[in-house]
């Protein structure tokens, strides 16, 4: 079951992720090209619901991968 704070975690670091990223691939891949805003607009809300989601299904293991390598590196 997902809870709240996950839930408000994944939604805002989805946001400013996917809001970077498509942000900096579309200036590279197109420039400043006349319509910019609304072709990247578009572009991210694609992805912010994709991030979303990932995030919810990769945190677990992030975390679990995170801890291990932490785990290792004390050693």
């Amino acid at each position: 079951m997902i809870n709240i704070p996950n839930l408000i975690f994944a939604a805002i670091m989805g946001g400013l992720m996917s809001l970077s990223i498509t942000l900096v691939t579309t200036l590279v891949r197109l420039g400043f090209a006349q319509n910019f805003f609304w072709l990247w607009l578009e572009l991210w809300a694609v992805a912010y619901p994709v991030a979303i989601i990932c995030i919810l299904i990769y945190r677990p293991f992030a975390s679990k991968l995170t801890a291990s390598l932490v785990k290792k590196l004390e050693r």
